[in-house]
């Protein structure tokens, strides 16, 4: 018999990118009194690793839990970045509601919308929480609209168009219901998620069923399932079945060695867990996403739907340039293979696969920040590696015609810049498909249907046409027929033409055939990109030239060269910068573009062979 479990409550807090989430958990933690009053917080503290505290984004959905008087509250906060969707998707079968937090200056976002879309799918109970009334430029009750017209353009039942609205301002502390309400503490977006979440529903006497949503990773204990008991109770030494709702032939039996449930940011041993509990299970070697425990004797799993499929790809190599091995640790085809089959422990979205040499491996992701968060992570660790331009992933239909990702993009930008960024998304085979004035001031709202691969590399440029001041937003938007060729970069290579230290006389030289990415001093090898010309074609720069001395000139003649200072490129802008005949090579300490070949000759035939 089905039972509520009235002293749990499971949610997850969903949103766009920046809308405030993580600072959100941080003041529910805060005023439930996990942290003592004179314990020293981080700011942020769910983001635990060293690229979401810098780039202030969450990439790993995160659990813990906070007691409002006798209630658990398991708390799960999600990425708000398209690229990291897959981590959405999935967390929302161990909740029964969700806190869907809307930024109250921003309004929704088309993050927002496909958050929503998937909760909405699942018939989950939403709270909307307005966050940030504190800006001065807030719109509190223009955004609440906004949000109901959202809840009616994805079909949304009467229930769920009649949820509670929550007033905050999680950087202060404090939630209200009304507007004109003294704002104190948390205490109003409690209260909501204790009185309008669901409790969980389970059969404690039946046989246990426990489906596995996320995976940990844990140096000494291996893989880490965790996911929401459904049925039963599971405990410590308990002989299970593991099955797959995709795969009915890997049945396999398994014995829990240790349970751990959540208490603040800790995780807590215990030693067996009921209905409604989210645990963490250890002592499985091969658990994966979508397992589900249960009992040899009923053995049935719970449906879980399929993670999204990777939509672009980049070969990660070993590096062989002249300069391959001298910064890196990691440097060997055997390095970059286990770490690359280790990520895949705690990445569903990712894929890796082998191709004919073992110095490559095709790594296949949901979008560029997907994939260039993991290249940071492995330079950060000493690797040295080198990659290649990414690529998008194209199917084929039944008749064998070719079919490729497609991005909805929402931009954002300032009225002046409008013609501009039409006509570089026209020219990347962009498609408009509306185009309206928003509510903050001056700005242009444009929708774009437009292939996945018109929009690599196209960021940077984007900032540059808009003068910072542009917003772009991507979600996917399935497959369609390819529309044709792309040409991405309208500018050539400045590449330097033999190995050395980079020399003032000779940059000062380059400095006019375009945009140096070195300065003095530099390592460089032949066929090395060190700049960006202003024309189309390539050009080849000697970099290391000294000035002859001859006996009438001094050589401190020299000292009057003036130099620009170089362009210094960032992961990304690199990424965004090669071309599909160039590598970007990778090192802790340096960024290097290459051509693929070096030596100027061969170059010049694969070239002419390939025309």
């Amino acid at each position: 018999m089905k039972k509520k479990r009235e002293d749990i409550r499971n949610i997850a807090i969903i949103a766009h990118v920046d809308h405030g989430k993580t600072t959100l958990v941080d003041q529910l933690l805060k005023q439930s009194g996990v942290f003592r009053q004179n314990q020293e917080v981080a700011e942020r503290v769910m983001d635990s690793n060293d690229i979401e505290r810098e780039r202030g984004i969450t990439i790993l959905s995160k659990n813990t839990a906070v007691y409002y008087k006798d209630t658990k509250i398991n708390i799960i906060d999600t990425p708000g970045h398209a690229d990291f969707g897959g981590e959405v998707e999935r967390v929302l079968k161990m909740v029964n509601g969700v806190v869907l937090v809307v930024d109250a200056y921003e309004g929704s976002m088309p993050q927002t919308k496909f958050v929503l879309r998937k909760a909405l799918e699942l018939d989950l109970p939403v709270i909307v929480c307005i966050n940030k009334i504190d800006r001065p430029e807030a719109r509190p009750d223009e955004v609440i609209d906004e949000v109901l017209e959202l809840f009616m353009d994805l079909d949304a039942s009467d229930e769920q168009l009649d949820c509670p609205f929550v007033y905050a301002s999680a950087k202060n502390g404090y939630a209200m219901l009304n507007l004109d309400d003294e704002p104190k503490d948390m205490t109003p977006l409690f209260e909501t998620i204790v009185n309008y979440i669901p409790a969980p529903e389970g059969d404690p006497d039946a046989d246990t069923q426990v489906l596995i949503s996320t995976i940990d990773y844990n140096e000494y204990v291996g893989r880490i399932g965790v996911g929401k008991v459904d049925n039963g109770t599971i405990k410590v030494n308990q002989d299970l079945l593991l099955v797959n709702h995709h795969d009915e032939s890997k049945h396999q039996r398994v014995k829990i060695s240790k349970l751990y449930e959540f208490d603040g940011l800790n995780k807590v041993e215990v030693s067996e867990a009921t209905i409604g509990s989210i645990v963490a299970i250890s002592g499985i070697a091969d658990i994966h996403i979508g397992d589900t425990l249960t009992s040899p004797e009923n053995p049935v799993a719970i449906p879980f739907q399929k993670i999204s499929e990777p939509t672009i790809s980049m070969n990660f190599m070993v590096n062989d340039s002249p300069l391959a091995g001298q910064e890196g640790k990691y440097v060997t085809s055997r390095h970059l293979r286990d770490r690359l089959f280790k990520e895949l422990n705690t990445d569903v979205s990712l894929r890796v696969e082998e191709t004919e040499t073992t110095e490559c491996y095709k790594v296949s992701g949901r979008g560029e920040l997907h994939l260039s968060v993991l290249i940071e992570n492995m330079r950060r660790e000493g690797f040295e590696f080198a990659v290649s331009k990414a690529e998008v992933l194209y199917h084929t239909d039944e008749r064998g015609k070719l079919l490729e990702p497609m991005e909805l993009a929402y931009v954002d930008v300032p009225e002046e810049f409008s013609g501009t960024v039409i006509q570089k998304l026209s020219s990347r085979k962009g498609e408009l498909q509306g185009m309206s004035a928003t509510n903050n001031g001056g700005y242009t709202r444009l929708e774009f249907s437009i292939p996945a691969r018109g929009l690599i590399g196209y960021r940077g440029e984007f900032m540059t046409d808009t003068k910072g001041n542009g917003i772009l937003n991507t979600t996917f938007d399935g497959y369609a027929p390819y529309k044709g060729d792309i040409q991405y970069r309208k500018q050539g290579s400045l590449i330097a033409y033999e190995a050395g230290e980079t020399i003032t006389y000779g940059l000062y030289n380059a400095q006019e055939r375009g945009t140096l990415f070195v300065g003095p001093g530099e390592k460089v090898y032949g066929g090395m990109i060190i700049g960006q010309t202003g024309k189309a074609e390539d050009i080849e720069v000697n970099v290391c030239k000294k000035k002859q001395l001859t006996n009438t000139r001094s050589s401190s003649a020299d000292d009057a060269l003036r130099l620009v200072p170089p362009k210094i490129l960032s992961l990304e802008q690199a990424l965004e910068f090669i071309d599909t005949d160039e590598l970007l090579e990778i090192t802790p300490k340096n960024l290097r573009i290459r051509k693929r070949i070096l030596d100027p000759t061969l170059r010049y035939r694969s070239k002419k062979n390939g025309k």
